[in-house]
């Protein structure tokens, strides 16, 4: 974790809370710079996963918040401060949903931070780190209160609007003669752009269902035909 650097740099005062994100907005630390995204939607990232105990219980994180190990939260570099996350592990051994209030971690090959209470339910405490997948379940409403934000997510995060991701391309055109195929076979599939500051990739999603469980069950069904062995379900 790093949020004393960061208040250094996004405040120019340690210890004074950051101010709400704002889309674009960039920062620097150990020489890397870093731009907050614009919203969170859509957004799922796999990697390794680390987290952040009693050294820094106590102190303020990025957003102003006190940090408490015990708290379900995390550190992410570049999503809005207040998103809610899935975090789950890529060998089926734990998840959980959390809300991203700080920034980091700042160790290459590591995408998000956990607290201790979230990094138990991922039984990942004795390793320190496990190998997951982070999904954008979508963020607080910034007009509420500060207390109101911080006790829970405002609705059940496995119902709504989901889609099976199926693959990012650089170049337009491949994304969309594989979107048309899609459509033909199962009648709804479409591209969507994402921005991460230094490329921009064209997202192919087949699919809209209404649960988690749906798109779940869906996956399953691509991987059974032998396609796409790196889709994974996504959030609309």
């Amino acid at each position: 974790m790093a949020f004393g650097v960061i208040f250094l740099t996004l405040s120019g005062c340690a210890g004074k809370p950051a101010g709400p994100d704002v889309s674009g907005e960039q920062y620097v630390v150990h020489g890397q710079r870093y731009r907050i995204l614009g919203s969170s939607k859509g957004y799922v990232q796999r990697g390794l996963a680390s987290w952040y105990g009693e050294k820094f219980h106590g102190r303020l994180t990025a957003s102003g918040e006190v940090y408490d190990m015990e708290g379900m939260t995390a550190a992410h570099r570049t999503l809005p401060l207040g998103t809610y996350v899935r975090v789950r592990r890529l060998d089926g051994r734990g998840g959980t949903v959390v809300r991203v209030n700080d920034r980091g971690p700042f160790v290459k090959g590591r995408i998000i931070d956990l607290s201790r209470a979230a990094a138990r339910q991922l039984d990942m405490l004795d390793s320190g780190v496990a190998e997951v997948e982070v999904r954008a379940l979508g963020e607080r409403d910034r007009r509420s209160s500060r207390r109101e934000t911080v006790l829970k997510p405002r609705r059940d995060y496995t119902a709504g609007s989901f889609s099976v991701q199926v693959g990012a391309f650089t170049v337009k055109d491949n994304a969309r003669r594989l979107a048309v195929r899609l459509r033909a076979e199962y009648g709804e599939a479409d591209i969507s752009l994402f921005d991460r500051g230094d490329t921009v990739f064209f997202r192919v999603r087949v699919g809209r269902f209404r649960t988690e469980r749906e798109a779940e069950r869906f996956l399953g069904e691509l991987l059974e035909k032998g396609e796409f062995s790196e889709a994974f379900v996504v959030a609309r």
